[in-house]
């Protein structure tokens, strides 16, 4: 198979998973978490089974809005969101929950609006110094278009991973914010080895043989790395949803499909854009010999 003369396809698959998340953030945006929105968020796990009707009904009665939503959690443990809680309203939504039966206080996080305020621009922060970093890296060690199909790479990641968050309403917190930037310098390694192996072998090219050859050559050389490594991190991510508890499950899920999805574009998009970056310079500067 010649990934660089099949780029159209790959390029395709890309819009066809990122569109439908795209338009759900157009449209609702993203489910925020109290670390952005601000409130309270009550882990509760009861000694028995119990409606969620009645949870419901508890949390009413004590006046607090219930449209941040109540979410169980396993057989018996609920996730409640409320508003920003004082001291005072959290003891009676504690004393009234010990009426539905025996219960445990898995956590009780408060947060409030400011910090989410501030938590957000930091994250934003975070995410353009940790791009621009990376222009400056790559264009010192390669060149400075390979760093621009590799930030588009990434950005390909990040609205992959958001995207998905959106369409399904998966709470977002801090820990995804987190998760994007871990999943940025996952996918940047392997995009930089395969940028390596193609710069070695640009340096051996045969007299007549054509970029697509040498990058398709320099995938199918790394492809095999590529795999092993992405399967090795997905069986330890596997592992960790079913077993890593529910307080780090969506950390885990936004992980999960961000080492996929950088798998993904650092084989079919970063080099393939390259490619086509560099042909579209050579017609440029027949263009202008020709004038």
């Amino acid at each position: 198979m010649h990934f660089i003369k099949l780029r159209k396809i790959w390029y395709a698959i890309s819009i066809a998973v990122i569109l439908p998340g795209l338009i759900s953030l157009m449209l609702q945006g993203l489910n925020l978490g109290i670390d952005f929105t601000g409130g309270n968020l009550l882990e509760v796990r009861f000694a028995r089974p119990v409606p969620v009707e009645k949870v419901r009904q508890v949390v009413a009665a004590q006046g607090l809005e219930i449209s941040r939503g109540i979410q169980k959690s396993g057989t018996s443990d609920y996730i409640i969101r409320t508003r920003h809680l004082t001291q005072d309203e959290q003891e009676k939504l504690v004393a009234a929950l010990n009426g539905l039966g025996k219960n445990t206080m898995l956590r009780n996080e408060s947060v409030g609006p400011t910090i989410g305020r501030e938590l957000t621009t930091k994250a934003i922060l975070a995410l353009l110094i940790a791009s621009v970093l990376m222009v400056i890296y790559i264009t010192i060690r390669f060149e400075f278009k390979q760093g621009i199909a590799a930030i588009i790479a990434l950005l390909h990641d990040t609205l992959v991973v958001t995207g998905i968050f959106s369409l399904f309403r998966i709470e977002v917190d801090s820990s995804f914010v987190a998760a994007l930037l871990t999943i940025i310098g996952y996918s940047i390694n392997d995009t930089i080895v395969i940028f390596d192996r193609i710069r070695e072998n640009m340096l051996a090219r045969k007299k007549g043989e054509c970029l697509e050859d040498v990058v398709n050559a320099s995938l199918w050389q790394t492809l095999t790395r590529s795999i092993n490594t992405v399967l090795t991190v997905v069986f330890v991510l596997v592992a960790l949803y079913f077993l890593g508890g529910s307080t780090i499950r969506n950390f885990v899920l936004a992980m999960l499909i961000g080492v996929v999805s950088g798998a993904y574009s650092s084989i079919f998009n970063a080099s393939p854009l390259w490619v086509d970056f560099k042909l579209l310079e050579k017609r440029a500067k027949v263009k202008e010999a020709r004038a």
